[in-house]
């Protein structure tokens, strides 16, 4: 592998080793470990006064039972969750739709025309600091000026005396 290609593959691998830590550190995973309710185990848990928070974003609801405990559940579209909730005396929290971070192949994707623009810029400016019969070259003639002197062939010259 030529001396291009290998410093271009070190970079593409500190490009992704960067990307992928980032990653890593904007999403920390938490700590509390949440148990994952059915929606008809939840609202039976608000009837019964065992929930004493909920953090609603978007369709998910989170928080605690009243011994501490953590759930998290999938609600669907519910008129009347509110007003259960209220009624159960428990603490509302809203909150909007978290956003999902991009995964490492869409950040690639979205990237990848500028990178390949990048590259093909890169390998022509390479290209370009060389010598003749290389890219760009095609104005350059390769024509030699002879002389009188440099083009003439003498019986002398090939007869080897």
């Amino acid at each position: 592998m030529n001396i291009f290609g290998r410093n271009i593959a070190l970079w593409i691998i500190i490009a992704l080793l960067v990307l992928g830590l980032f990653n890593l550190f904007r999403n920390p995973t938490e700590h509390e470990p949440k148990s994952v309710l059915a929606y008809s185990d939840f609202t039976a848990a608000v009837d019964g006064k065992q929930v004493r928070d909920a953090l609603i974003q978007g369709n998910t609801i989170s928080g605690h039972f009243t011994d501490g405990r953590a759930y998290s559940t999938y609600a669907p579209t519910d008129p009347g969750l509110i007003q259960q909730l209220r009624n159960s005396g428990v603490t509302i929290k809203a909150a909007p739709p978290e956003e999902e971070a991009p995964s490492l192949f869409a950040i690639f994707l979205n990237w990848a025309p500028m990178l390949l623009l990048i590259g093909v810029w890169v390998f022509f400016m390479r290209q370009m600091q060389g010598g003749g019969g290389k890219a760009m070259g095609f104005g350059k003639s390769r024509a030699r000026l002879l002389t009188e002197r440099q083009g003439r062939i003498t019986f002398d010259d090939v007869a080897g005396i």
